[in-house]
């Protein structure tokens, strides 16, 4: 069993920055790749961005320059940090490693 949690989540204004992390329990594997997702009600969810087990990263071109993922080597820890935040970014966002999810953590930007 693999659990999954994320936190960092909060309301900022327009143009701030948050840092979200996920804390990964249970059996995992440095290769997996980890993931930020974040689903808006009424929308489909999205991916954020991506790093795998390699170090190769990914981004959803909304985020690019802006957001910057990592993660540790024995993919038990994930973050996200997120600088010039828009109202556009206000999301749950969830953390997945191989088929497992968070249960998310809520970030909103004010303008």
């Amino acid at each position: 069993q693999v659990n999954l949690v994320e936190s960092g989540g909060g309301s900022v204004e327009a143009g701030g920055s948050l840092r979200l992390s996920c804390a990964v329990t249970g059996n995992t594997y440095s290769r997996y790749t980890m993931s930020w997702f974040r689903e808006v009600p009424g929308k489909q969810r999205e991916k954020v961005a991506s790093i795998g087990g390699g170090g190769d990263i990914g981004y959803h071109d909304s985020v690019k320059g802006r957001f910057t993922i990592s993660r540790d080597n024995a993919a038990r820890n994930l973050w996200l940090q997120m600088d010039s935040l828009k109202p556009e970014d206000t999301a749950m966002y969830y953390c997945a490693v191989d088929r497992y999810w968070g249960r998310g953590t809520q970030v909103t930007v004010t303008p």
